[in-house]
Protein backbone atom coordinates (compact mmCIF):
# COMPACT_ATOMS: atom_id res chain seq x y z
CA UNK A 1 0.00 0.00 0.00
CA UNK A 2 1.57 3.47 -1.06
CA UNK A 3 0.83 6.95 0.68
CA UNK A 4 -1.99 7.73 -1.86
CA UNK A 5 -3.86 4.70 -0.69
CA UNK A 6 -3.18 5.56 3.12
CA UNK A 7 -6.38 6.51 5.18
CA UNK A 8 -5.98 9.66 7.11
CA UNK A 9 -8.39 11.39 9.79
CA UNK A 10 -8.78 15.10 9.30
CA UNK A 11 -9.30 17.79 12.66
CA UNK A 12 -13.04 17.14 12.26
CA UNK A 13 -12.98 13.74 13.09
CA UNK A 14 -13.66 12.21 8.97
CA UNK A 15 -11.87 9.98 7.28
CA UNK A 16 -10.69 10.26 4.03
CA UNK A 17 -7.93 8.61 1.34
CA UNK A 18 -5.20 10.62 1.22
CA UNK A 19 -5.25 10.85 -2.41
CA UNK A 20 -8.88 12.15 -2.37
CA UNK A 21 -7.48 14.75 0.34
CA UNK A 22 -4.19 15.39 -2.11
CA UNK A 23 -4.59 14.14 -5.50
CA UNK A 24 -1.12 16.57 -7.11
CA UNK A 25 1.87 17.51 -5.00
CA UNK A 26 1.65 17.70 -1.39
CA UNK A 27 3.58 19.39 1.98
CA UNK A 28 2.81 17.83 5.11
CA UNK A 29 4.25 19.46 7.97
CA UNK A 30 3.58 17.82 11.67
CA UNK A 31 2.68 21.05 14.06
CA UNK A 32 2.41 22.26 16.93
CA UNK A 33 0.51 25.26 18.77
CA UNK A 34 3.04 26.28 21.04
CA UNK A 35 6.41 25.72 19.80
CA UNK A 36 9.27 28.63 18.55
CA UNK A 37 8.28 27.43 15.28
CA UNK A 38 4.71 27.93 15.26
CA UNK A 39 4.69 31.11 13.15
CA UNK A 40 5.80 29.23 10.35
CA UNK A 41 2.22 28.35 10.28
CA UNK A 42 2.11 32.30 8.47
CA UNK A 43 4.44 31.00 5.46
CA UNK A 44 2.64 27.94 5.49
CA UNK A 45 -0.70 29.72 4.30
CA UNK A 46 1.21 31.62 2.26
CA UNK A 47 2.55 28.49 0.23
CA UNK A 48 -1.63 27.03 0.36
CA UNK A 49 -2.39 30.19 -1.56
CA UNK A 50 0.09 30.53 -3.90
CA UNK A 51 0.58 26.99 -4.95
CA UNK A 52 -2.89 25.69 -3.97
CA UNK A 53 -4.42 26.53 -7.33
CA UNK A 54 -1.37 25.00 -8.79
CA UNK A 55 -2.28 21.23 -7.39
CA UNK A 56 -0.26 21.83 -4.54
CA UNK A 57 -2.10 20.67 -1.07
CA UNK A 58 -0.58 21.76 2.15
CA UNK A 59 -1.16 19.53 5.33
CA UNK A 60 -0.87 19.91 8.55
CA UNK A 61 -0.72 17.35 11.83
CA UNK A 62 -1.36 18.12 15.43
CA UNK A 63 1.55 16.52 17.05
CA UNK A 64 1.99 16.58 20.92
CA UNK A 65 4.99 14.21 20.84
CA UNK A 66 7.98 17.04 21.41
CA UNK A 67 7.31 18.77 24.96
CA UNK A 68 3.52 18.62 24.78
CA UNK A 69 3.65 21.58 22.47
CA UNK A 70 0.22 20.73 21.19
CA UNK A 71 -2.12 20.42 24.51
CA UNK A 72 -5.51 21.30 22.96
CA UNK A 73 -8.84 19.49 21.51
CA UNK A 74 -9.22 19.12 17.76
CA UNK A 75 -11.85 22.59 18.29
CA UNK A 76 -8.84 24.52 19.88
CA UNK A 77 -6.84 23.65 17.25
CA UNK A 78 -8.86 24.34 14.62
CA UNK A 79 -9.91 27.83 16.38
CA UNK A 80 -5.42 28.90 17.35
CA UNK A 81 -4.89 28.36 13.74
CA UNK A 82 -7.80 30.33 12.35
CA UNK A 83 -7.59 33.11 14.72
CA UNK A 84 -4.11 33.46 14.80
CA UNK A 85 -2.41 32.54 11.08
CA UNK A 86 -5.10 32.67 8.77
CA UNK A 87 -4.70 28.91 8.26
CA UNK A 88 -7.07 27.18 5.25
CA UNK A 89 -5.42 24.12 4.60
CA UNK A 90 -6.32 20.68 5.66
CA UNK A 91 -5.31 19.74 9.27
CA UNK A 92 -5.02 16.25 10.74
CA UNK A 93 -6.38 14.74 13.71
CA UNK A 94 -3.97 15.51 16.23
CA UNK A 95 -1.45 11.81 15.72
CA UNK A 96 1.95 10.56 16.71
CA UNK A 97 4.76 10.89 14.10
CA UNK A 98 7.20 8.68 16.12
CA UNK A 99 7.55 5.09 17.97
CA UNK A 100 4.53 3.19 19.21
CA UNK A 101 0.85 3.91 17.53
CA UNK A 102 3.13 6.64 14.92
CA UNK A 103 0.35 7.46 12.28
CA UNK A 104 0.47 5.19 9.17
CA UNK A 105 1.08 8.44 7.00
CA UNK A 106 4.47 9.12 8.98
CA UNK A 107 5.35 5.70 8.94
CA UNK A 108 5.73 6.14 5.16
CA UNK A 109 7.50 9.66 5.34
CA UNK A 110 9.65 9.06 7.78
CA UNK A 111 11.39 6.63 5.48
CA UNK A 112 12.29 10.12 3.05
CA UNK A 113 16.29 11.60 3.28
CA UNK A 114 16.80 15.05 4.21
CA UNK A 115 19.52 16.56 2.23
CA UNK A 116 22.38 15.20 4.57
CA UNK A 117 21.20 11.69 3.62
CA UNK A 118 19.19 11.09 6.72
CA UNK A 119 15.71 8.87 7.53
CA UNK A 120 14.02 7.76 9.98
CA UNK A 121 12.41 9.90 13.73
CA UNK A 122 11.20 13.23 12.66
CA UNK A 123 13.55 15.02 14.93
CA UNK A 124 11.34 17.67 16.03
CA UNK A 125 8.10 20.26 15.09
CA UNK A 126 7.53 21.69 11.74
CA UNK A 127 9.38 19.03 9.87
CA UNK A 128 8.11 18.97 6.05
CA UNK A 129 7.77 16.39 3.39
CA UNK A 130 7.14 17.69 0.05
CA UNK A 131 5.15 13.88 -1.88
CA UNK A 132 5.86 14.79 -5.51
CA UNK A 133 2.78 14.64 -7.74
CA UNK A 134 1.89 11.27 -9.26
CA UNK A 135 4.18 9.74 -6.78
CA UNK A 136 3.28 7.13 -4.51
CA UNK A 137 5.67 5.93 -2.06
CA UNK A 138 8.29 7.46 0.51
CA UNK A 139 11.87 6.65 -1.71
CA UNK A 140 14.24 9.52 -0.19
CA UNK A 141 16.45 11.85 -1.91
CA UNK A 142 17.36 9.82 -5.10
CA UNK A 143 13.82 9.11 -6.13
CA UNK A 144 12.70 12.73 -5.71
CA UNK A 145 9.36 10.70 -4.82
CA UNK A 146 9.52 12.28 -1.01
CA UNK A 147 11.85 15.54 -0.13
CA UNK A 148 12.49 15.96 3.42
CA UNK A 149 13.48 19.57 5.51
CA UNK A 150 14.12 19.50 8.92
CA UNK A 151 12.27 22.24 11.55
CA UNK A 152 14.88 24.93 10.96
CA UNK A 153 13.98 24.93 7.51
CA UNK A 154 11.37 28.12 6.67
CA UNK A 155 8.44 28.02 4.32
CA UNK A 156 10.01 31.22 2.58
CA UNK A 157 13.65 29.14 2.08
CA UNK A 158 14.30 29.17 -1.61
CA UNK A 159 15.08 25.61 -1.39
CA UNK A 160 11.64 23.95 -0.01
CA UNK A 161 10.13 26.65 -2.80
CA UNK A 162 12.37 24.85 -5.34
CA UNK A 163 11.22 21.18 -4.22
CA UNK A 164 7.49 22.91 -4.37
CA UNK A 165 7.93 23.80 -7.85
CA UNK A 166 10.12 20.58 -9.03
CA UNK A 167 7.04 18.23 -7.05
CA UNK A 168 4.27 19.55 -9.40
CA UNK A 169 5.93 18.94 -12.18
CA UNK A 170 5.63 15.08 -11.26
Amino acid sequence: MGIRDTEVTLLDGTTRRFGDLAPGAALIVNVASKCGFTPQYEGLEAIHREYGPRGLTVIGMPCNQFLKQEPGTAEEIGEFCKLNYGVTFPLLAKGKVNGRGADPLFRELKRAKDDSGIAGIVRWNFEKFILRAGADGAGGRGSQDVVRFRSTVTPEDPALLAAIEMALVG
